[in-house]
């Protein structure tokens, strides 16, 4: 018989994590070897136990999923990470595969469908939806942001007016608005409303 595939999960929510615990255990040639709830405790458990595959939560306490996806693959070039979140912006998406995880799978998918990726992950193939592939596909052909926007943006997201991004950022407020105004375009919306709201749902800003 061959060995079976050695899996982690790691998910700060206490109920989903045990419960693809227990639905893992059951399923053949499959073993959960280790557990974790924050992004550090992840990384430090991946190094420990080097499982097969590891099904990842994209928000995590500490570390998030993209920065556990590094650290670990910093270490372990050759790592299978799956991620496994409720979240479909496509720049989370284009993150995390770009980061070098080899699935993103959505917490709506069927058992089936999660531990179907998990064996093609195994067996050295990637893992992305075609609902998943469709949003990379539309995020990979959008105009960039700069860093400079991207800075912009997260303060038009905390609530900034134009003068309050202004004395934070010490520039003048006509550069401000040459800021908001190559986002809107970028970001293909009207307002500054539509801009968070998009910024929001395709995962490029987040709420504190």
């Amino acid at each position: 018989m061959t060995e079976p595939i050695r899996v982690m999960v790691a998910d700060d929510h206490c109920v989903v994590r045990k419960g693809l615990i227990a639905m893992i255990n059951e399923e053949p040639g499959m073993s959960v070897v280790a557990e974790a709830e924050t992004g550090r405790q992840t990384v430090d458990r991946f190094r420990e136990h080097q499982p097969d595959v590891l099904l990842l939560d994209l928000r995590m306490p500490e570390l998030d999923g993209v920065e556990v996806v590094t650290a670990i693959r910093e270490q372990f070039l050759m790592a299978r990470i799956i991620i496994l979140t409720t979240f479909d912006g496509d720049e989370d998406i284009y993150r995390a595969l770009r980061a070098g995880a080899k699935g993103y799978i959505l917490k709506d998918a069927t058992f089936d469908e999660i531990v179907g990726g998990v064996r093609a992950v195994h067996a050295g193939k990637t893992c992305v939806p075609a609902a998943v592939a469709a949003k990379l596909a539309e995020r990979t052909s959008s105009p960039e942001l700069t860093a400079r926007e991207m800075e912009v943006l997260g303060l038009i997201v905390a609530g900034m007016s134009n003068k309050d991004l202004a004395a934070t950022l010490f520039v003048s407020e006509e550069t401000v608005k040459s800021h908001v105004k190559n986002i809107l375009a970028k970001l293909r919306v009207d307002d500054r409303t539509q801009a968070v709201t998009a910024a929001l749902k395709r995962g490029l800003a987040r709420l504190k």
